[in-house]
C-alpha cells in the first residue's frame, strides 16, 4: 500500500542507489511515508522469443538496432492506430467477459497522404492487478506487438496478430489479450512514450509544468537537458515552486501528484521497460514532486 510521509523541509538531491525515506511531520499534516528515491530494477535485455512471435524476420537481429528501425516507423503506426474506428474501440470491457478479438473497421486515410498505415496487432486489456473484484474493467489499448517486445523486458510473447479479411478489407480482427499491472491508468502514458520517445510529454503527463516560452529546453527535452536539471539546483527549484502553486499549496493535491507518478514507476518496473531517458524523466519528475511538498511543508510551518 502507498503511503506518502510527511515531506522533508530540505530539497536534497540523491544519488541513484539510495534508498533512505523521507519522514517528517508538520503540525497540520499526517505522517506520510515516501522512498526518497524510486528504485531502478537492474538491467535487463527484452526477451528474444518475444522479437521472434512479433517479427519472425527479425530473430538475428540485435534489440538495440530493432528500437532503431522502430524509431522512423511512428507515423506510420500512428496512422494505423489513428486509422481504427473509435465506435468500435471500447475504452473498457469487463475483465471478466473479454472478447477474444475486436473487429473494428478502418478509416482510410485520404489519397494524398504520403503516409501508409501499419495497422495495430493487438488489444491489451490492461486490468489492476490489486484487484481481484469480478467487476473490474479492463482498459482497452491498441499497440503493435513488436513495439512492446522491443522495449518491455518483462512482458510475455503475445500469441498471433491481427487478421484482415481481405487485401482490400476495410475491417481488422484484432487480438484481445488481457495483461494485469499495478496501475491500468498509467499505461497509456508509457504506451505513448513507446511510440514518440517524447520525454517532454512524459514530464507534463506526471507533473504540471510551466510553460515552455518561459522555459524553453521544456520544449525540446533530451536525456542531456533532464540530466542537467537534475543538477541544477534553481531549475528544480522553481519546477517545485511552480507545482506548489498550481497546486494551491495544498499538500493532499501534491499527494496525489505523488500517487500518480508512484503509480507510473510501478508499471514501468512490471513492464520492464529500461530505456535510460524514461528513468531519467522519472527521477525527474519525482525530484520536482518532492520538492513541492518541502516547500509546501516549509510555508505551512511559518
Amino acid at each position: 500500500m502507498f503511503q506518502v510521509a510527511s515531506h522533508p523541509h530540505s530539497f536534497p538531491m540523491h544519488s541513484h542507489g539510495r534508498r533512505e525515506s523521507v519522514a517528517s511531520s508538520a503540525s497540520n499534516h499526517p505522517t506520510l511515508q515516501l522512498p526518497r528515491k524510486l528504485a531502478r530494477p537492474e538491467y535487463t535485455e527484452v526477451s528474444k522469443a518475444a522479437i521472434v512471435s512479433a517479427a519472425p524476420e527479425l530473430a538475428n537481429v540485435p534489440p538495440e538496432y530493432i528500437r532503431q528501425l522502430l524509431r522512423p516507423k511512428e507515423a506510420e503506426m500512428t496512422a494505423g492506430l489513428n486509422a481504427l474506428a473509435p465506435s468500435h474501440v471500447p475504452n473498457y470491457l469487463p475483465k471478466t467477459h473479454l472478447p477474444s478479438h475486436l473487429a473494428i473497421p478502418l478509416r482510410h486515410s485520404s489519397s494524398s497522404s504520403s503516409v501508409a498505415p501499419a495497422y495495430p496487432t493487438h488489444a491489451l486489456a490492461v486490468y489492476s492487478s490489486r484487484s481481484n473484484s469480478p467487476d473490474s474493467q479492463a482498459l482497452i489499448i491498441p499497440i503493435h506487438s513488436l513495439v512492446l517486445a522491443a522495449h518491455c523486458a518483462r512482458l510475455p510473447s503475445l500469441p498471433s496478430s491481427a487478421r484482415y479479411e481481405s487485401s482490400s478489407s476495410s475491417r481488422v480482427q484484432i487480438p484481445v489479450i488481457p495483461i494485469s499491472l499495478p496501475s491500468p491508468h498509467a499505461f497509456p502514458i508509457i504506451r505513448k512514450f513507446l511510440y514518440t520517445h517524447s520525454l517532454e510529454s512524459v514530464l507534463r503527463s506526471l507533473v504540471p509544468l510551466p510553460s515552455s516560452h518561459h522555459y524553453p529546453f521544456l520544449q525540446s527535452l533530451s536525456r542531456e537537458t533532464v540530466r542537467q536539471t537534475m543538477n541544477s539546483h534553481s531549475t528544480l527549484h522553481q519546477l517545485a515552486k511552480h507545482l506548489c502553486e498550481h497546486s494551491n499549496y495544498n499538500m493532499q493535491t501534491l499527494t496525489t501528484h505523488a500517487a500518480h507518478v508512484k503509480d507510473f514507476w510501478q508499471d514501468v518496473v512490471a513492464l520492464g521497460v529500461n530505456d535510460v531517458a524514461l528513468w531519467d524523466t522519472l527521477d525527474l519528475a519525482w525530484e520536482v514532486v518532492l520538492g513541492a511538498m518541502n516547500i509546501c511543508a516549509a510555508r505551512a510551518g511559518q
